[in-house]
């Protein structure tokens, strides 16, 4: 069973459809987070399900979905859970006693701040070795390559050294600014200082502060006739900032990233970068279109 509750969730049915896999899913939509009583109603709906898969951190709309609740309701039914964690994992905590996933995946680059160029996976052994002779894929054979580093030292295959390179630096990195706790207080002091600029500028946030991830952050555009996306992405580029188009099917957002080697400081002129480009734009009002605020109580319900 898939839990998804945007573009990541929909991702991973989509290759389940591929594989011609069994699969059932519980669609939230954009954004609204999937519910423990939600998980376990399904489960007993569906007894045939095995595993539940969901994305830790849902980036098309910024959500931190609430993975200890889940946790708890696959464990309640005795099914075992999966875990994306591709863009929270390093700085968010997923700590196996606390959330007890089978296996999770994550990458060398987001939250660890290496480059992209390989996916880990970190995965009780007993669920490894009851995968052997299972895998759909050559490239993908976790069981084979697992079986051979530990046999040989080596990757399988010619491995991304300049990535992997890159990733033992960042993994020094991470220790040194104090580890999953440290970067995840930064990337969340980023949040909180972005957030409140764009709020006093007049912008609107998808989410309410309690399912907000200290990741991305997703805001209305405003409703202004002078305001086009087109041309506030284009401004804000020409003063050294790259946002993210929305991902919303109802009303139109744009994201903003508060990862990577950022501080408060670099935050704080995304949002003087903003109020310039409204000024130029001739926005005297960032306030969002009525759907928007309808949408927000969508999820405060």
């Amino acid at each position: 069973m898939v839990l998804s509750n945007g573009t990541y969730g929909l991702r991973i049915v989509q290759t389940l459809e591929y594989l011609n896999r069994a699969h059932t899913v519980i669609d939230k939509g954009d954004y609204l987070p999937p519910r423990g009583p939600e998980v376990i109603a399904a489960i007993s709906a569906d007894p045939a399900i095995t595993h539940v898969v969901v994305v830790h951190c849902e980036t098309s709309s910024g959500i931190l979905n609430p993975i200890k609740e889940i946790s708890d309701a696959v464990k309640a039914c005795g099914r075992k859970l999966l875990v994306d964690s591709m863009s929270a994992f390093g700085a968010v905590p997923l700590d196996f006693n606390e959330i007890p996933y089978v296996a999770m995946v994550s990458s060398a680059n987001k939250c660890i701040e290496g480059v992209p160029g390989f996916g880990f996976i970190i995965a009780r052994k007993d669920e490894l070795e009851a995968a052997k002779g299972r895998s759909h894929s050559l490239s993908l054979d976790i069981h084979a390559q697992w079986a051979h580093m530990n046999k040989t030292g080596q990757w399988r295959f010619t491995p991304p050294t300049h990535v992997v390179v890159a990733f033992l630096e960042a993994l020094r990195a991470h220790k040194l600014e104090g580890g999953v706790e440290a970067r995840g207080a930064r990337y969340t002091n980023n949040r909180d200082v972005v957030v409140k600029g764009m709020r006093e500028l007049g912008f609107e946030t998808l989410l309410k502060d309690r399912w907000m991830s200290p990741i991305i952050v997703t805001f209305f555009c405003p409703a202004h006739k002078n305001f086009g996306f087109n041309a506030f992405y284009e401004s804000m580029k020409s003063k050294g900032f790259i946002i993210y188009p929305g991902k919303l099917t109802v009303v139109d957002s744009f994201r903003i990233g508060c990862i990577g080697q950022m501080d408060e400081g670099v935050m704080r002129q995304v949002v003087t970068a903003a109020a310039e480009t409204l000024s130029e734009m001739g926005v005297d009002t960032a306030a969002p279109p009525e759907i928007a605020l309808v949408e927000q109580a969508k999820l405060a319900a």
